[in-house]
């Protein structure tokens, strides 16, 4: 009979043990947190004092601006969250990018027609800073990082505006259907010359003819490649390389 009290008040001591292990461990997790809580409100009210110290910078340096970016990034927070509230108001940087994303719209759909909705952004770049410069009054100046982070404020309207990675090069595309992995192939094989042709896609990729067919006539559907018959073999050259093979 001894022995069965022993036994169950081990047991409840252990109980008690586990539950004062469990007791200090909540209390130094919510100290840890309060303390965590208490370094970011103070990092986020420094940041503030920085970006009110260098908004000029900010505004008017591409390179700054990037950087800055990516300083509200690592602490979660987003100047671009929205067009109203405390860094619209002080940097404008809401209304910069929604004002850039509409103008990457009109450059875009000024385009479409020629490369099927499939855009180099270094190409993008260039013809924006042309656009911008053209408005009759001083615009500030802008690099690739302004346009991804200006595709981003588009995501809502639901127009398929994304950057995509093919290879080397980053692409953007403003219509919604989707690249298969075929088409990707396809079109990072042409980056080599701006076209593809029946040979060099047998000797790069080993495809079977069905296979190259396909692929080919899924990029004319889509309007992301022409065609030139006029020589001894078809090429199929990509309107969205021209630029880049300047």
């Amino acid at each position: 009979m001894r022995r069965r009290q022993a036994g169950v008040g081990h047991t409840q001591q252990k109980d008690r043990l586990g539950r004062d292990f469990q007791q200090i461990g909540d209390s130094i997790a919510a100290k840890e947190l309060e303390q965590l809580q208490r370094q970011l409100e103070t990092f986020k009210q420094n940041l503030e004092e920085f970006a009110w110290k260098h908004q000029k910078d900010i505004k008017k340096d591409p390179m700054f601006r990037s950087h800055f970016q990516r300083m509200c990034a690592n602490i979660g927070v987003d100047p671009l969250a929205s067009n109203k509230g405390f860094w619209a108001d002080m940097l404008g940087v809401g209304d910069f990018y929604y004002e850039l994303g509409i103008q990457i719209i009109e450059a875009c759909m000024q385009t479409r027609s020629r490369d099927g909705g499939l855009t180099a952004l270094q190409d993008l770049t260039k013809r924006l800073d042309r656009m911008r410069s053209k408005e009759g009054r001083k615009h500030q100046e802008i690099i690739e990082d302004d346009i991804i982070r200006a595709i981003k404020t588009l995501k809502p309207l639901n127009g398929g505006f994304q950057v995509i990675t093919l290879g080397a090069k980053k692409m953007v595309r403003s219509v919604p259907n989707e690249l298969d992995k075929d088409q990707a192939g396809l079109l990072l094989l042409a980056q080599r010359l701006g076209y593809v042709d029946y040979r060099m896609i047998q000797k790069e990729l080993a495809w079977d003819d069905p296979r190259i067919e396909h692929g080919l006539d899924q990029l004319i559907q889509d309007g992301l490649v022409w065609v030139d018959d006029q020589g001894d073999t078809k090429q199929y050259w990509v309107p969205s390389y021209f630029d880049m093979m300047d």
